[in-house]
């Protein structure tokens, strides 16, 4: 049997976990955040939301290094769960890391016609009463066939790809973030935050799973390193990358509460452009971000691509869907299958639009939460099978993985249960039914079939 290319470094993990984690968001919705929970409210559920990730970080790091296998999530359950309860593990993390290849495509159109603005043209047609536009589409069809032709062709492309793309950002970050920091007010701030101090934390936190998912995608390349590459580098990959993030979407936004009245910008379109061009009062700000936010674009639609290739290629390897997905290319040792699948099904979400962008941001979140909840399940489960030798924990290494399934099972909750504000919507109901739907007919016809 074929196996996957050992060619990654510990570097290239880091920048698969971080560029996996950090898109665009922080340019097309920051009025969303901001609105949610204020400056400091919004501040704090990223500082809060991500510091209550580092237990599930802990426990994904110590079950990388004992079952480094590219089906992450879909590995750890099915070694001490049912199969249906692996594969609906495996079925719903795919979902957290798919569903961002069509967000980032799309988003790659508007940022587009945000610097040519002749691009907002040829309207094809509308949802939800936002337009699709054919340039649009074009760019993000053109991105999508990119980064599916890196895939396929091998590993070393797209983790050069990745590489740069992540280090270019953090540098043009640094830089914008400086000066306009310069040009900034305090009084520019107000308001803290939107509803009360614990209702606008706390409607930030629950979209925090959605933006710091990707953490977890170095499990999903685990396969793939290099054969001088030590285990431990995985769990020090995974802790840098949670780090790193907090750090970077805390910094964001306070600069752009700090740099213009945020409040009267919630209209702009990239109100984090406009906020920082108001400050410095000059159109060269608006390019180093734009600059960023593509960048930034390329590397998050990358690394989501790669983690959700794998963990379709698991499956399929698996004999949970269809075992053709489980192949491996004979020359380039990529799961050429599963990549040409996830690149032809983004171009398909694609043509949703617009109108994907905030409701998938709801969608994400959960699936995420339920794929780290069932990770630090099975690490205590694992853990509790005397003689495997596969997990060993002490008393305050159990305390941390429970910590850590409480979070997961918390951050999907509050997304699920009537009553708690920012509950779903009857579009993000019909957006994870729908996939529900999906992974139970795959899954009952390859049983039926086997």
């Amino acid at each position: 049997m074929n196996t996957l290319a050992r060619q990654l470094r510990a570097t290239d993990y880091f920048t698969l976990g971080w560029g996996t984690m950090v898109g665009v968001g922080w340019l097309v919705i920051m009025d969303d955040w901001l609105l949610r929970g204020g400056s400091l409210g919004a501040l704090l559920g990223f500082v809060i939301g991500g510091s209550l990730l580092l237990p599930i970080g802990w426990v994904y790091g110590k079950l990388v290094v004992a079952m480094p296998d590219a089906a992450g999530e879909i590995a750890y359950t099915s070694a001490v769960f049912p199969r249906p309860v692996s594969f609906a593990t495996g079925w719903m993390m795919m979902l957290a890391y798919f569903i961002v290849c069509p967000w980032e495509a799309v988003a790659v159109g508007r940022i587009a016609g945000y610097i040519i603005p002749g691009l907002d043209s040829i309207e094809l047609y509308r949802i939800a009463g936002r337009p699709v536009y054919l340039p649009h589409l074009a760019i993000g069809l053109a991105l999508t066939a990119l980064l599916t032709l890196l895939n396929y062709r091998g590993i070393r492309l797209s983790a050069t790809f990745q590489n740069w793309t992540s280090f270019g950002t953090l540098a043009l970050f640094i830089i914008f973030v400086a000066l306009g920091m310069s040009r900034g007010s305090p009084a520019n701030i107000q308001p803290l935050f939107t509803h009360t101090p614990l209702i606008s934390i706390l409607l930030v936190i629950q979209i925090v799973p959605y933006f710091m998912t990707g953490f977890e995608s170095v499990g999903k390349a685990a396969e793939e390193a290099s054969p001088d590459f030590r285990s431990q580098g995985f769990f020090r990959a995974i802790w840098m990358a949670i780090f790193i993030g907090i750090l970077f979407y805390a910094s964001i936004v306070a600069a752009v509460a700090f740099v213009a009245p945020w409040r009267k910008l919630t209209g702009e379109k990239f109100m984090t452009a406009v906020a920082f061009q108001q400050a410095l009062g000059s159109r060269w700000i608006l390019n180093i971000i734009l600059a960023a936010a593509l960048l930034s674009l390329f590397k998050c639609f990358n690394g989501n691509f790669v983690a959700a290739s794998r963990l379709l290629f698991a499956l399929g390897r698996r004999g949970m869907v269809d075992s053709r997905v489980g192949a491996v290319h004979a020359k380039y040792q990529t799961p050429s299958a599963a990549v040409l699948c996830v690149g032809l099904a983004t171009a398909a979400c694609m043509l949703l639009g617009d109108a994907i962008l905030v409701p998938v941001t709801e969608v994400g979140s959960v699936a995420c939460a339920i794929g780290w909840s069932a990770a630090c399940a099975a690490c205590l489960a694992l853990a509790r099978r005397s003689g495997t030798g596969t997990i060993t924990l002490s008393a305050l290494e159990r305390a941390v993985a429970w910590f850590g399934l409480a979070v997961g099972i918390a951050m999907a909750s509050m997304k699920l249960i009537p009553r708690i504000p920012g509950q779903f919507t009857i579009y993000e109901w019909i957006a994870l039914g729908v996939w529900i739907a999906l992974g139970a007919i795959s899954h009952r016809r390859k049983t039926v079939n086997a």
